[in-house]
């Protein structure tokens, strides 16, 4: 383990009393170094969806492209917004409404069998982003993964040895942070051989507040 549950909370309590207070509820971010580790390689980089065990405090925005009985299902899950096939040719023409939907949504999902057209029609633009949809099998029920995805996060380092992730609300429980926090850091432990070796140091803090280390 990188770093312990205690370690978390006694730095998240502190970044939480050092902000002052705001007008709205900050979001509690962590930001984590890496050394040791060769970004300009591709299978060195982290490109992976996490699901929070508590949540964000807030649910993600989902989007599905789908058609018939699934399109239903989704609208029925409560998806934020669901697109037809109709409406991939639709955003393929405005780019600036494909980008405005990209910033909005967090996360998409689609129908594997639409997966090529959207993966040409807009992958110049979703793909940037880190907003490529999940494939879903053609008629599956969407609402599991819609579920899944509201309480997500998308941990992704690019070409630099550091990543951010928001792990919740500044009003939720501190140890409901600190385990959300540990959710994303098993991320590291699993994708490298000797993580506390690649780990250089851990920051918390809320969204307008001091920057806090936790090791």
């Amino acid at each position: 383990m990188i770093v312990n549950k205690d370690q978390l909370e006694e730095a998240i309590s502190k970044a939480i009393e050092q902000a002052k207070p705001r007008k709205f509820v900050e979001t509690v971010e962590m930001a984590v170094n890496l050394r040791n580790v060769d970004m300009r390689r591709p299978e060195n980089r982290i490109d992976v969806i996490v699901t929070l065990p508590h949540g964000l405090g807030k649910p993600r925005k989902v989007g599905v492209f789908a058609r018939g009985e699934t399109a239903l299902k989704a609208q029925e899950a409560g998806a934020d917004v669901v697109l037809s096939p109709e409406d991939i040719d639709k955003l393929a023409k405005n780019k600036r409404e494909a980008k405005k939907l990209a910033k909005r949504i967090d996360f998409f999902i689609a129908e594997a069998p639409l997966m090529p057209e959207i993966g040409r029609k807009l992958g110049p633009i979703l793909g940037p982003r880190g907003k490529m949809p999940q494939p879903i099998p053609p008629l599956a029920d969407p609402k599991p993964m819609i579920e899944k995805l509201r309480k997500s996060v998308k941990i992704r380092t690019r070409d630099k040895p550091v990543f951010h992730a928001p792990i919740g609300k500044r009003d939720m429980e501190v140890e409901k942070l600190a385990e959300n926090a540990l959710e994303i850091l098993k991320v590291v432990e699993n994708k490298y051989d000797n993580p506390s070796q690649v780990v250089k140091s851990i920051y918390v803090k809320t969204t307008m507040g001091p920057a806090v280390r936790v090791i």
